[in-house]
């Protein structure tokens, strides 16, 4: 039996950390009386073994052991993100 793991997808905030990233998680709510759509927003922060993960870029990251107090996420794939 295959195991399940959360992924997410996000954008890079920061890079500033050694071998760590702070990624952005984006999405959308609606409110259950007015059924106004929001936009709710998340930081994770994600272990980066081999620092290449720059700020701007889009990555995918999946739960993990934790690494220390607050990451427990590592880096599954990272995608070049076309700036306009």
């Amino acid at each position: 039996m295959k195991k399940i793991t959360r992924t997410f997808q996000g954008i890079v905030v920061s890079d500033k950390m050694d071998k760590t990233i702070v990624v952005r998680v984006d999405h959308i709510k609606a409110d259950p009386k007015y059924k106004k759509r929001y936009q709710v927003s998340r930081n994770f922060k994600v272990h980066d073994a081999k620092n290449e993960c720059k700020t701007g870029e889009l990555v995918s990251f999946a739960a993990c052991r934790p690494y220390s107090k607050d990451k427990c996420w590592r880096v599954v794939k990272n995608k070049q993100v076309s700036s306009k």
